[in-house]
């Protein structure tokens, strides 16, 4: 995810690209689009290490590695 993909997010959810005045209920649609986004990253990199028939442990570490970039 990168600074393009969160203000895309941040516009979905209504918070435009400022964030003031905080208003809850966008932080926690934001929060919900950021949230989905990174889990369905996670997923690809399970299906990907399922199909490559890797071990839990590997595909914990490559999860691991994409906070990283």
């Amino acid at each position: 995810m990168n600074r393009e993909d969160i203000n895309r997010m941040a516009r979905e959810a209504g918070g435009g690209t400022t964030w003031w005045p905080l208003h809850t209920d966008t932080l926690e649609r934001f929060a919900a689009l950021v949230a989905a986004t990174e889990r369905e990253a996670c997923l690809e990199i399970a299906d990907h290490c399922a199909d490559a028939d890797m071990h839990a442990s590997m595909v914990a570490n490559a999860i691991r590695a994409r906070s990283k970039e």
